[in-house]
């Protein structure tokens, strides 16, 4: 099997892949390791319609901040510019995940926050637990989103909205997400997997070709050019990883304490 990690996790049943990040201590926070074995599974899916979940009792908590971010240590942020990789460029696996055109439910089971967000946004359908969370964290660690809360959060709750998300860093429930649009239903806890399974196999069981040409058509309508975007991100990142306040940000959260913003 493909894509499968300690930490992430690829099963199929029957023409639905499902994508478990399986790291539960951590709130399936995100390691470099999972993030290439996410975008591994995406791009190598035969499946025709693909469900991404997480182990109980988060969706994903975005980045794991001593690993991706460095502990909020100078000089310790990643380059996400880097020049061996050819310069500023979309996460791969959000460039995966925004480019199949293999349909993408995600089921969120719990806080799905920072780039937990960003990955249940870059899905073509979100299905709620009553337990789940939702926030674009990244201003308070001094940081902008990733592309898709610049480029689709806008499409789904309207822009005075996302600029709200965006701009507080605040964290809503299921049914304000749910209010807002954010997702398409909520449901109980227990019935989140079978439901988003359901969905996925009434996807899955129509015509695969007209399916995906349906989803490639909707990205050209609907969609920014992502690796642009994703560009302008990577290079805006690049910088803000050196700021005192994205270090301040990421400290105060190690320590649980308030922040203190200098604007430098």
């Amino acid at each position: 099997m493909r894509a499968s990690g300690d930490d992430l996790r690829y099963e199929e049943r029957g023409d639905v892949g499902i994508i478990t990040l399986a790291r539960p201590e951590a709130r399936n926070a995100l390691t470099f390791a999972m993030y290439r074995d996410l975008e591994d599974a995406v791009r190598t899916t035969t499946a025709r319609c693909l469900v991404v979940t997480g182990e109980d009792p988060a969706f994903c908590s975005g980045d794991d901040v001593r690993q991706v971010m460095g502990g909020g240590e100078a000089g310790k942020a990643p380059s996400t510019a880097s020049a061996d990789r050819g310069g500023p460029r979309l996460t791969p696996a959000a460039d995966a995940l925004l480019y199949t055109n293999v349909p993408v439910i995600a089921a969120v089971n719990g806080a799905a926050v920072g780039w937990g967000m960003e990955l249940s946004v870059m899905a073509d359908m979100r299905v709620a637990s009553e337990k789940a969370k939702f926030g674009e964290l990244f201003v308070l660690r001094g940081l902008v989103s990733d592309a898709p809360g610049i480029g689709r959060l806008a499409q789904l709750v309207g822009r005075e909205k996302a600029a709200e998300l965006l701009f507080t860093g605040d964290v809503i429930d299921a049914q304000e997400a749910l209010r807002i649009g954010l997702v398409s239903r909520v449901v109980a806890h227990d019935e989140l997997l079978p439901t988003a399974l359901g969905l996925a196999e009434r996807i899955a069981a129509n015509p695969p070709l007209a399916v995906q040409r349906l989803k490639a058509g909707m990205r050209d309508a609907l969609d920014p050019d992502w690796r642009e975007l994703g560009a302008w991100v990577s290079t805006n990142l690049a910088e803000l990883f050196t700021t005192e306040d994205h270090r301040e940000g990421v400290k105060a959260f190690l320590e649980k304490r308030q922040p203190k913003f200098v604007g430098r």
